[in-house]
């Protein structure tokens, strides 16, 4: 009868990269009855023989991401004294671009770890953006590291959403004549608020077609000339009231309006 099968997963981070490359290759097989372990933060070479002796009971595999050559040459010296197949998911590929690109690698761990850090400040900021989308909750207007607003269909929620994804935390606020605007707007620094702008026929035009995907008639008050410069002109008071830098969007893409508030007004992000 042979002996339990187990693949140990090491890694001097997280582990996630080794995991992530460990179910890849496994989904090529039939794993029922093999188990996987995974060892985060291998710093010692007594966290390596750990797993040695572990390994040594089983018919065993060891995949690892480790960059720091002292431990990595231990773990291979002493999974070949023990007879345990030991797999360099990394080497391979550093080899390659240092030979590539002629430049040494920075054997430093964790690198993927902050890597990961920037993409939860990413998440973060998505989420940020759709909890406080449209006004929902006024109290993320402080804390936002920009609020833009203007009225519907100026492209608010793509922007914000473009934004988020460059890790900024945005806030928007439709402006519309029926509904204040929420007194946490006039607290702003100017600095960290932006009206957008848009030509009643440009509008017009947007509206009209947002209707039609909908199904509802062109007739609608919603795509109405008179009701959009009612709104234009309400939205121009309240842009000019907080004195917030102003971008006319009729004719901009999403990427160059938010391009425009990076650059040129230079908000920061959130730490």
């Amino acid at each position: 009868m042979s002996r339990q099968r187990k693949v140990f997963i090491l890694s001097d981070s997280v582990g996630e990269t080794a995991d992530h490359v460990v179910n890849a290759v496994s989904s090529q097989f039939t794993t029922d009855n093999v188990e996987f372990h995974r060892v985060p933060y291998v710093y010692a070479t007594e966290d390596i023989e750990q797993v040695i002796r572990e390994a040594g009971q089983y018919q065993s595999i060891i995949a690892y991401t480790i960059v720091i050559d002292e431990l990595k040459q231990y773990l291979d010296q002493r999974a070949a004294e023990e007879n345990i197949k030991a797999v360099d998911l990394l080497s391979p590929l550093i080899s390659a671009f240092s030979e590539s690109f002629g430049k040494p690698p920075g054997h430093e761990p964790g690198m993927m770890r902050k890597l990961d850090e920037d993409y939860f400040r990413k998440v973060a900021a998505v989420e940020f953006a759709v909890k406080y989308d449209d006004a929902q909750d006024p109290r993320g207007i402080l804390k936002a590291d920009l609020v833009i607003i203007g009225v519907s269909r100026t492209s608010k929620t793509p922007l914000s959403m473009y934004l988020a994804h460059k890790r900024f935390k945005v806030a928007n606020i439709p402006l519309v004549p029926e509904i204040p605007p929420p007194e946490e707007l006039f607290q702003l620094p100017r600095n960290k608020c932006v009206g957008l702008i848009i030509t009643p026929d440009k509008l017009n035009e947007i509206r009209k077609e947002r209707l039609k995907t909908m199904g509802l008639t062109s007739g609608s008050t919603y795509a109405k000339y008179e009701r959009i410069l009612e709104e234009l002109e309400y939205a121009d008071k309240i842009i000019k009231r907080i004195g917030c830098p102003v971008i006319n969007v009729s004719n901009k893409a999403v990427e160059e309006t938010a391009h425009y508030i990076i650059e040129v007004l230079k908000i920061e992000r959130s730490q």
